[in-house]
Formats: structure tokens, sequence, C-alpha cells
């Protein structure tokens, strides 16, 4: 795991994500999902390369199930991606570490 990857909580999740002044990639998992285990490199290599200019973390859903709730996460993994408090981008499932770079680079330049 990344030292640059935040682990977000429930007693975090306010003031680390929603008011952070740069954009915030959350992943929402948990530690029994064989999907989200093999997201964790693809988070790990993103907080590298978006270390500065965006926040990359983990959200455990099972030790923190108020965010996951008050976002309506069902499936995970699920990404969300906050700028200004807000929700602006969503994917669900695997993805390449290609599309969750154009989110973020597209998050970016809307700064």
């Amino acid at each position: 795991m990344s030292d640059k990857t935040v682990h977000f909580t429930d007693q975090t999740f306010k003031s680390e994500v929603l008011g952070g002044g740069k954009p915030v990639l959350v992943d929402f998992w948990a530690a029994w999902c064989g999907p989200c285990r093999a997201l964790a490199p693809v988070v790990d290599e993103l907080a590298e390369k978006f270390d500065g200019s965006a926040t990359i973390g983990k959200l455990d859903v099972d030790e923190n199930p108020e965010a996951a709730k008050r976002y309506g996460i069902t499936s995970i993994p699920t990404i969300l991606i906050f700028k200004d408090g807000e929700v602006v981008n969503q994917l669900v499932g695997v993805r390449s570490v290609q599309e969750y770079e154009q989110l973020l680079n597209e998050t970016l330049v809307e700064v």
C-alpha cells in the first residue's frame, strides 16, 4: 500500500473529503471483496501519480457504513470523485487505471 493513499473513516470523511480544497477520489471497498483487492494497486498508483494535485484514498464500507449509506453505495468497489464537497464522477467495478486517470484529469481541468 502506498503511503500516499489516505484511509478515510466516517469520522474523518467530512473534513478530509468534503472539506478538502483539492479533488478527492474515494474507493469504497471491503476486505472480503475480491475485485476491491484487485483494484487496490490501481488506487495506490493513482495516489502516487496525483500526489499534490488530488487526494486519493479508501473507505472500508464494513468499518465505516455511514458514508457508504449516505452516498448510496450498494455495489463495491465504487469510486466517487468529489470536488468542492460534491460528487462529480462515479465508477462502479474495476476499470483500467487510464479510466480513473481520465476522470481525475477532467476534474482537475475544471478547477
